[in-house]
């Protein structure tokens, strides 16, 4: 008795804790509790629609930008040095050339190269005592780790981007050396997300050159340093969009490299929206030193080369705030937020697949695979009672309470039920049945061989336990590696398969030894159904 009473105190735990996780699946949005209203089943991106991408992050991009600003280091380093007639010039998006004369130049640029650059590879050199021409390049394990941690932070700047975008339960994780893979269940707006996910974000206030003309700059004659960015509009009336052009110095005087903020505001005066930006106390610094030695010239705030506004600096701003104007609606504004806010990509990424699930193919899916659980399970229950009578009927309340098991497995761990995933619930049900049959052949072989009740009850729990755990943990087993080395539709059918294999084991040997124990030892039948 001592046994059954600590048999039935577990799967009345068990049981009670399967309840509990299910309420919030049942019953959506009506319990007190914020935190466990959120432990809910979620739908897959193939049950519930959304939107499905792989983007490719251009890393080579990001190893010319890593050249670009070493080439810059360099040209820092040789002023304060006070080399003179140094040439540095790239010949290729990868290498740098240096050029430098005269025996004080040359010894100067060794030194420099020496202590300050020693990371940089030597590739062609010619050293003369008064001529020196040498190539730097970035050694290739440098050059993997930089591409490696620009696919990394993108991976982090994506998802920093969609969960303030407010998708539930996205999938988001990185496939081969430089793509990602993004899920996003649920999502309405497509493209707005694909924009918002796709977008480099790289913030940057640069100068205009009021010092040249731009239409002379747009007929060929650009000024050393300089570079041509237009501001785009579109007219919310006619939809017709206008290009204007704008001269601006090269060299950013700020980035949001910088921005601790960004958040969406209304103007007071018309009502348009806004993107109020902060800075952190060096970019604030920055900021106020750049406005109080520009007064009276324009400021462009540059978003990915394009212009957005190009306002007078009117007094030194200090405070470290500024704001970000362009005929914004809300959605944009609170997109161009996020996208400062999460922080600008390292690197371009191209959308190389694009799928887009409606949620009306995805209730097909539930649909269908509702209607095979139950003809699946509707069959299994039809031949239980047939044939095993009175334990078939235990055998298939077993089965609603595997079912039970894994809706609270499902949500207790976050996992999200996809279509592969119900396909492991319905061979679960098959799995679940197969243990009954294997204790249920062994109880009937130990009645015919003469035994009580009792003893063949026991007997066959005994001999078919074993059987059952040899089985089912290679099964697990299985789950297991294809949760580990699966992607995406593989792990929901390991998930679903894992637990489904744990509650089957559990209410075959467990749930149905109490229910027989109860029988022989509390009603003390004389006669097994079976």
């Amino acid at each position: 008795m001592k046994r059954l009473s600590l048999r039935t105190a577990i799967v009345a735990a068990v049981l009670a804790a399967a309840v509990f996780f299910c309420l919030p699946t049942f019953f959506p949005g009506r319990l007190p509790w914020e935190w466990f209203d959120r432990k809910r089943v979620s739908l897959g991106l193939d049950l519930q629609g959304g939107m499905h991408l792989v983007l490719e992050v251009d890393t080579t991009k990001v190893v010319e930008n890593a050249i670009e600003r070493t080439q810059q280091e360099l040209r820092e380093a040789a002023r304060k040095k006070q080399i003179v007639n140094l040439k540095i010039e790239r010949p290729s998006p990868f290498k740098i050339e240096l050029q430098a004369q005269g025996a004080e130049n040359v010894g100067r640029l060794k030194e420099m190269l020496d202590k300050e650059f020693r990371d940089l590879r030597i590739g062609r050199i010619a050293d003369e005592p008064d001529r020196y021409h040498i190539t730097l390049d970035l050694p290739d394990a440098e050059a993997e780790q930089i591409r490696k941690m620009a696919v990394d932070q993108a991976l982090e700047t994506i998802r920093n981007r969609v969960d303030q975008f407010g998708v539930a339960e996205p999938d988001i994780r990185r496939q081969g050396d430089r793509r990602i893979l993004v899920q996003l269940p649920g999502i309405q707006d497509t493209q707005r997300a694909k924009e918002l996910i796709g977008r480099t974000a790289l913030l940057e206030f640069k100068l205009v050159d009021e010092a040249h003309d731009v239409q002379a700059a747009l007929q060929g004659t650009l000024p050393p340093g300089s570079e041509i960015l237009y501001k785009v509009e579109e007219d919310p009336a006619t939809r017709r969009t206008t290009r204007t052009p704008f001269l601006l110095k090269k060299t950013a005087l700020l980035t949001g490299a910088s921005l601790t903020d960004a958040r969406v505001q209304l103007d007071s005066q018309y009502g348009e929206p806004y993107v109020a930006i902060e800075f952190d106390r060096k970019g604030a610094r920055i900021f106020e030193r750049v406005t109080g030695e520009n007064t009276g010239k324009r400021l462009a705030i540059v978003l990915d080369n394009k212009v957005y506004s190009a306002p007078v600096i009117q007094e030194k701003i200090s405070g470290g705030k500024a704001r970000i104007t362009g005929r914004f609606t809300l959605d944009e504004a609170r997109d161009l937020a996020i996208v400062l806010r999460a922080g600008a990509l390292p690197a371009p990424v191209t959308v190389l697949e694009e799928r887009t699930v409606g949620p009306s193919l995805g209730a097909d899916s539930i649909r269908a695979g509702i209607v095979s659980i139950l003809v699946g399970g509707f069959l299994v229950i039809a031949f239980m009672i047939l044939y095993y009578k009175w334990a078939g009927m235990l055998a298939n309340i077993e089965i609603f309470l595997d079912l039970l098991i894994i809706c609270a497995g499902l949500a207790a761990f976050g996992a999200t039920l996809t279509l592969p995933g119900l396909a492991g619930i319905i061979l679960t049900i098959g799995m679940a049945v197969d243990n009954n049959v294997l204790i249920y052949e062994r109880i009937r072989e130990e009645l015919r061989n003469g035994k009580t009740p009792r003893g063949a009850v026991d007997a066959g729990f005994e001999r078919a336990t074993t059987t059952i755990l040899d089985a089912n943990i290679t099964t697990l087993i299985t789950a297991l590696v294809l949760f580990q080395f699966g992607t995406g539709p593989i792990k929901g059918f390991a998930v679903t398969l894992s637990i489904g294999v744990v509650a089957s084991m559990f209410t075959a040997i467990v749930v149905s030894r109490v229910v027989f124990n109860y029988f022989l030892d509390v009603r003390r039948i004389k006669r097994l159904s079976i």
